[in-house]
């Protein structure tokens, strides 16, 4: 079969290459200009990208074919699967940076002095061991923390959980001249229908109804 490949529109496709383009799918805007392929920069408009990124792994090889010399189907096929692996790769990469970044996140909130000292209150509270039984274990907190110097802010809540039953501890706490107080700290444990108040340990502890 002739090699019509960069001649346009008026190229013939060789029927083996009607098969889904992943290089092109992976990797849309770049790929496009890897291939003369400049429709794909589509990909920066608003929603009509979504539509695209399927559109070029159907059309992909279609227009690369159309769009720019080879040598011939082999050449072809080897250079889109390059495109494809390169594809896989950055993703892979991309989504193992942001798995990294979320644990370093995670670690960095149970690091924390203020959850540090919440799940002290919560383990050393007669009402919650009695509700949760021991050993209690807890989860990553989940919400925001704002610390500047010796101030700060955090409202964050993290699960509970112990050998006779599991619940979520709810904190809003202020750091003031370099130390952290608790405005409120409260365990909802599944299944009842009242809050434990975790409040100060040297306090009257009571039961907030919800």
């Amino acid at each position: 079969m002739e090699n019509t490949s960069g001649h346009g529109k008026s190229a013939v496709v060789p029927r083996e290459l009607d098969y889904w383009n992943w290089g092109a799918f992976l990797l849309n805007w770049i790929w496009g200009i890897g291939n003369n392929t400049f429709i794909a920069l589509l990909m920066f408009v608003p929603l009509v990208n979504v539509v695209m990124l399927f559109v070029l792994g159907v059309k992909g090889n279609t227009w690369a074919w159309r769009n720019k010399y080879w040598r011939d189907v082999d050449h072809f096929k080897q250079v889109q699967r390059k495109w494809a692996i390169w594809g896989v790769v950055i993703w892979i990469g991309f989504f193992g940076l942001q798995a990294t970044f979320w644990f370093s996140i995670f670690g960095f909130m149970k690091r924390t002095e203020v959850y540090q000292m919440a799940v002290a209150r919560l383990v050393e509270t007669p009402e919650a061991i009695s509700a949760l039984g021991t050993p209690i274990s807890t989860g990553t907190p989940w919400g925001s923390f704002t610390i500047s110097g010796p101030e700060g802010r955090a409202l964050f809540s993290f699960s509970a959980k112990g050998p006779k039953g599991a619940g979520t501890v709810y904190v809003r706490a202020i750091k003031d001249f370099g130390r952290w107080s608790f405005n409120r700290i409260e365990l909802e444990v599944e299944g009842r229908a009242e809050r434990i108040d975790l409040g100060d340990s040297g306090s009257a502890r009571r039961k907030i109804n919800l």
